[in-house]
């Protein structure tokens, strides 16, 4: 009898332990998501600083002028910073799906069994 206990015990830490994993999962992807979105605005103002003369950059509350060469390093350091943000997202949702994958069939395992 208390080994049954202690079966449904630890399926239900599984399980519950899924469920975090899961969540997990979801704010990765909801992280990754806004890193992917100011990607694309870098690259927007990347292409649109190739056509321009004269280049602006917000400060605070207001615009000012900056030199093109200088917002154009400035935005490609952003992107690469994103860029590994975005990497190091996609090594942790590899993992917690692989986890979760795990988790997965010990329950389904133990559930059979029962």
């Amino acid at each position: 009898m208390k080994e049954e206990k202690s079966k449904e015990e630890q399926t239900r830490q599984n399980l519950a332990l899924l469920q975090n994993i899961e969540q997990s999962l979801q704010t990765i992807a909801l992280q990754k998501q806004n890193f992917q979105t100011q990607l694309i605005e870098i690259d927007s103002a990347l292409n649109e600083l190739k056509t321009k003369e004269t280049a602006f950059k917000i400060v605070g509350n207001i615009m000012v002028s900056s030199k093109k060469d200088d917002l154009v390093k400035e935005l490609e350091e952003k992107k690469e910073k994103v860029n590994l943000r975005i990497q190091n997202l996609e090594k942790q949702e590899k993992s917690l799906k692989t986890k979760a994958e795990q988790m997965q069939k010990e329950v389904m395992e133990k559930l059979k069994k029962e």
